[in-house]
């Protein structure tokens, strides 16, 4: 039966993100049907952050990663 596990991460911490869904993968020992990502949109950020090309600054987006596995 397949089932999904979701991972969430943040935009400037990517690699902590991969190495999540790695390591679950690889601890779990599932069979993968799919894993799809999606990026949420950029917000104005009230707090100092990263300036972008506009002189305007944004929080670093959310990102969501969706497993689509079955287990042995």
């Amino acid at each position: 039966m397949q089932q999904i596990k979701l991972f969430i991460g943040i935009e400037d911490q990517l690699d902590t993100l991969e190495n999540e869904v790695n390591s679950w993968i690889r601890d779990n020992k599932v069979k993968i049907h799919s894993i799809q990502g999606n990026i949420a949109p950029q917000t104005l950020a009230k707090e100092a952050t990263t300036m972008s090309g506009t002189g305007r600054s944004f929080r670093a987006s959310d990102i969501l990663v969706l497993v689509v596995y079955e287990a042995d």
